[in-house]
């Protein structure tokens, strides 16, 4: 294996890697042993053990340490195999826009949105962009941050509307838009629909429905039980889906927490009501996310315009 002080430039070691070393990797990864990896990719296990020595060799660091009989990755391979899923999803999402375009259309722009800003700013800007671009292939995921984090950085999304998670901010490309009010809703018959003040104390007791663990409105939540000395209820529904969790309170006496700018609108058509109780903390602002590692296209340069104007 070559010295590990040996610094090759990135030209060297871009002709040095092989695309099949890149998918042994990430089988390797996937499998956790060697064989099962060579024999996801069709190869002999021989031939797999060399091409992973090659590439070791060519990077001057071994990338996995034995475990028994599998192969757990060090801290050299975690962050190879990261670099190495971000150019999957590259070529992923290279590979989908060039079939739009061999199928004639004007290409294809997927965009994962969080709820808060889907009713106002999203929407306008994905008619303006549909009014320019009639013929352009759109896809529309609406789900909680991390989630779609995970996506765009699969090559799933080409954009995402939401807020950074975990610690991986230098991958993205921030610009904020807006910040996001949250309040708690309940059905139109809940025991508590009518009150004019409330503390959060009067809260407990009841169900509460929730988004799962690690979005950035879930920590807001524990944080808010926390800071009043509360354990999180056991009557607890986790999901991402604001439209379950609207149904879920309108034909139950459970509450749940919502965008404000969501919980508005559907209470202005009396189908749910807005509980008068303030976080004491507010969720960060979000905002556009992009790759800094990957080209835009052009509808995907056009939206982002739209949809900061």
């Amino acid at each position: 294996m070559g010295s590990i002080d040996r610094q090759d430039s990135t030209p060297q070691l871009l002709n040095r890697l092989r695309m099949r070393q890149v998918a042994l990797i990430l089988a390797i990864d996937e499998q956790g042993t060697l064989r099962a990896a060579a024999g996801q990719l069709g190869q002999t296990q021989p031939a797999a053990t060399k091409m992973l020595h090659d590439l070791e060799d060519a990077l001057g660091l071994p990338l996995f340490d034995r475990v028994g009989r599998g192969l757990k990755l060090n801290a050299a391979g975690e962050r190879v195999t990261c670099y190495f899923q971000n150019f999957r999803g590259g070529m992923e999402a290279l590979n989908r826009e060039l079939l739009e375009l061999r199928r004639g259309s004007a290409g294809r722009l997927a965009v994962g949105s969080i709820m808060a800003a889907s009713p106002g700013r999203l929407t306008r800007a994905l008619l303006d962009l549909r009014a320019q671009w009639p013929m352009l292939s759109m896809e529309v995921a609406v789900d909680t941050s991390d989630r779609l984090l995970s996506q765009l950085r699969e090559g799933v999304l080409e954009v995402v509307v939401g807020r950074l998670t975990g610690e991986d901010g230098d991958e993205y490309e921030f610009r904020a838009i807006d910040d996001e009010a949250l309040c708690i809703v309940v059905g139109n018959n809940h025991p508590l629909a009518r009150a004019r003040q409330l503390s959060f104390e009067q809260l407990q007791g009841y169900g509460w429905v929730m988004q799962s663990r690690g979005s950035p409105m879930r920590a807001l939540i524990d944080q808010e039980f926390h800071a009043h000395r509360q354990p999180l209820p056991r009557d607890l529904i986790e999901t991402g889906s604001i439209l379950t969790s609207m149904n879920l309170v309108r034909h139950s006496d459970m509450l749940a927490v919502i965008p404000q700018a969501v919980a508005q609108d559907h209470q202005a058509h009396g189908l749910l009501q807005i509980l008068p109780y303030r976080f004491g903390r507010a969720l960060e602002a979000y905002g556009s996310l992009v790759r800094r590692d990957r080209p835009l296209s052009q509808p995907a340069q056009h939206f982002l315009k739209l949809l900061h104007q």
